[in-house]
């Protein structure tokens, strides 16, 4: 009885789950299934179920939806694009739209939220008008003409019959030639909808019967709004900067971050939140804020440091073609960011204010050699036989040529007789000096690129030690904006010769480090490295001047005396405070006991 119980059991057929049509999700399992066997993994139990799911592909929706409410309906469609994109997903959804019944509709729309009578059996796979392939699979010419023979047949239950060809560039070109009379004078029952990555590959007889949609690569913030509703629904917690990573690694697919979201998961025990760390080794990423660091020294020609850096995230897993790829986006990323702004470029905001900062301090002609520089070198990393040795070479290479003048520039200084200089890197006779932004409150170290200035022969160069001297040397060059720009919004961090580190207050020019490295390196001769950090600072010279000012008008309402004047006179006020010198003291000496108010 037990045998034949269980015969029974195995000749039912599998059930499948009706949120994915998978077969495994509700079947059966033996013992040594084990919980596994029921997992699905997120990219198919997240596949959108309506039109409105589908993340990124507005502008297909939208002329779909238009499509459908005037009833111009094509009998064939293409959809091309990269991988994990929705092409299969949309022609699933499409095959359910064109079908679509209820009790009130009763004609094909894009309006899924409400399921049909015939989605179920679309979803799971079942439909007998709904027929899904791939063309891999059937690119004999003898297998299209055995399928298309059905074509003239009605559908048995649906509005239309529909034909989802996966994949359709695989077909051979016989295939191709047998599907041309049918696709154009299909009959009225049968529409067509074809999905490949390949486009170039589908002869243009076929798409010219077709109507393409291309759809587009996902945006990284449109992925990883994807990702934190999928990780909010798995109970996952995963760090915003990690999931950044996973968007920026799938190159616009969102079935590709899904999966390593899926991955990702995993990588930390239950109840603890995914670092951005740790999904960087399970990616083999190099950190993005060293390889910023690293492409802001080569801009300064370090080329010593430079190759330290590199080595770093080489021994940290890194890996070099990577690097060099990364160099390259921050190259990109510094363009875009000097034409267009920061906010054009899609990451922390604290990574592009330092590359808008390099790319404010930089000439784009500057920026557009460093960019052919670094894509020969990537090819050479990628053809050397020891690929760590090429970085260092290429790095070399970048950093020295990072002081090299543009020829327009070295044209200039031969017109004007004075010799040409640059190449000189990390302590060579390239002079140049180092510039940063304070936007968005971030650390942004860039390049200035002035041309060298002629000492002064009749004043000595300046050696400043604090930053009082600076503000003196300043006011003795009578440069009256900027010393109140430093003085209102500098809240200074550390200074040393050659090197300040600044926190900008609230409304800071976005030009003051520039104007700062460029006034600096005239004044002194030397390079400067300002920083501008986000925190940290102390007091701007205007922020202390007001503490002083509101304490010592404290302390004086305070005072006996001046409370009983009030007193005595109702609705006086003290309109201001001076501080007047004794007149036997010393010049600049003030003592407390001399304030006096008006």
């Amino acid at each position: 009885m037990a045998d034949e119980d269980l015969t029974r059991v195995e000749d039912q057929p599998p059930e499948r789950d009706p949120n994915t049509g998978d077969m495994f999700a509700g079947a059966p399992k033996t013992p040594s299934d084990g919980a596994s066997a029921a997992y699905t993994v997120i990219a198919r139990k997240y596949r959108p179920k309506t039109f409105d799911d589908l993340y990124g592909q507005e502008a297909m929706v939208r002329t779909l939806k238009n499509a459908f409410a005037s009833g111009r309906i094509a009998h064939a469609f293409m959809l091309t694009g990269v991988r994990g994109v929705g092409k299969t997903t949309t022609a699933r959804l499409l095959a359910r739209a064109l079908n679509y019944e209820s009790d009130t509709v009763h004609e094909p729309t894009l309006d899924l939220a409400v399921e049909g009578i015939h989605c179920a059996s679309i979803i799971e796979g079942r439909h007998m008008d709904v027929l899904e392939l791939d063309a891999a699979s059937r690119t004999k010419v003898d297998e299209m003409r055995e399928l298309l023979d059905g074509v003239r047949y009605a559908p048995v239950s649906a509005r239309y019959k529909v034909y989802i060809i996966d994949e359709v560039h695989m077909l051979s070109t016989q295939s191709f030639n047998a599907l041309l009379k049918t696709l154009e004078e299909p009959p009225p029952h049968a529409k067509f909808i074809f999905a490949t990555t390949e486009i170039r590959k589908v002869p243009v007889t076929i798409l010219s019967r077709t109507q393409r949609f291309d759809l587009r690569r996902v945006e990284p913030d449109v992925i990883v709004r994807n990702l934190e509703m999928v990780s909010e629904a798995e109970g996952a917690r995963v760090d915003a900067d990690g999931l950044m990573l996973i968007a920026r690694a799938a190159e616009g697919s969102v079935r590709d971050a899904q999966s390593m979201l899926d991955q990702a998961i995993v990588q930390a025990d239950p109840g603890q939140t995914v670092t951005a760390a740790t999904i960087r080794d399970m990616l083999g990423l190099a950190d993005r804020a060293q390889t910023i660091a690293l492409f802001e020294q080569v801009m300064r020609g370090e080329a010593g440091p430079a190759i330290e850096t590199f080595r770093t995230l080489y021994g940290y897993g890194a890996n070099p073609d990577q690097v060099m790829l990364d160099l390259l986006d921050h190259c990109h990323g510094a363009s875009v960011a000097k034409a267009v702004g920061p906010q054009a470029l899609i990451m922390p905001k604290d990574q592009s204010a330092r590359l808008a900062a390099v790319g404010s301090a930089v000439s784009a002609g500057a920026l557009s050699r460093l960019w052919q520089l670094t894509l020969k070198a990537y090819e050479e990393v990628r053809r050397a036989p020891d690929a760590a040795a090429a970085v260092d070479m290429a790095l070399i290479r970048l950093a020295y040529a990072a002081d090299l003048p543009g020829p327009e520039e070295a044209l200039k200084r031969l017109q004007a007789g004075d010799a040409p200089t640059g190449g000189g890197g990390p302590g060579g006779p390239s002079g140049s000096g180092a510039a940063a932004s304070g936007g968005g409150g971030a650390q942004a170290v860039a390049r200035s690129y002035a041309a060298p200035q002629p000492q002064s022969t009749t004043e000595p160069v300046a050696t400043l030690h604090t930053f009082e001297e600076m503000l003196t040397l300043i006011d003795r060059k009578r440069d009256i904006s900027l010393k109140l720009d430093v003085e209102r919004f500098v809240r200074p961090i550390s200074f040393r010769p050659g090197a300040i580190e600044y926190e900008p207050a609230p409304g800071a020019p976005a030009n003051l480090a520039q104007r700062l490295v460029g006034r600096l390196k005239e004044w002194t001769g030397e390079r400067w490295l300002i920083a501008a950090q986000g925190g940290g600072g102390a007091e701007s010279l205007w922020e202390r001047q007001k503490r002083e000012e509101r304490e010592v008008r404290a302390r004086i309402e305070q005072d006996p005396f001046v409370l009983s004047v009030m007193q005595a006179f109702p609705g006086a006020e003290i309109v201001s405070v001076r501080t007047l010198p004794q007149p036997a003291a010393a010049e600049g000496e003030v003592s407390e006991d001399d304030d006096d108010e008006d």
